[in-house]
């Protein structure tokens, strides 16, 4: 089963599933890493600072990876809700993203880029468009632990089956940016 770890970038996703990681418990796809490394990617962007996915090769790639077990292979990307039937987004206030992203030495361009699309809910848009179960966690005030108790919470319901509260509690469109464009 594949589920994507989602979000903006400065969401959590790559420190949540390295953790995850080290209990090894899941498989988990650094997909970011895994597009540069086996260049599955059709240009280079330098003007945006990033490469542009080829994401059908992504796509064969990441299934050849995955196998048809049964057992969970998480996908970290703002990418991955693309190619997963079942999502976790992780969202960010705007002002956390905006100090997060500066440590990252991004351009206030590629900043801004990514505050506006945090607020207006790209991902979180998408991936209930594409994806069959998309669970939403607010990241902003928890600590990385608390992330991933609430990632392992949903994982394991995907596991028994058992999703439906789960689905009500994590539910999309809960987390609400809209103030960051009005104050």
């Amino acid at each position: 089963m594949l589920v994507g770890i989602t979000g903006t970038p400065g969401t959590g996703k790559t420190s949540v599933t390295s953790l995850l990681e080290e209990r090894n418990q899941h498989r988990i796809i650094h997909l970011n890493e895994l597009i540069k490394e086996e260049k599955l990617y059709s240009e280079v962007d330098t003007e945006r600072d990033c490469v542009v996915a080829d994401m059908d090769l992504v796509e064969n790639r990441v299934l050849e990876i995955a196998g048809k077990d049964e057992h969970i292979t998480i996908i970290d990307s703002h990418l991955s809700h693309h190619i997963a039937d079942n999502v976790i987004v992780l969202r960010t206030s705007p002002e956390v993203l905006r100090e997060r992203l500066a440590k990252r030495n991004y351009s206030p361009e590629k900043i801004e880029e990514n505050l506006e699309a945090e607020a207006l809910d790209v991902i979180l848009v998408e991936s209930v468009e594409w994806c069959e179960k998309v669970f939403e966690i607010d990241t902003t005030e928890l600590s990385l632990k608390e992330t991933v108790m609430k990632i392992e919470e949903v994982l394991k319901g995907m596991l028994q089956n058992d999703v439906e509260e789960l689905l009500d509690k994590y539910r999309p469109g809960s987390v609400n940016w809209s103030e960051y464009f009005f104050t």
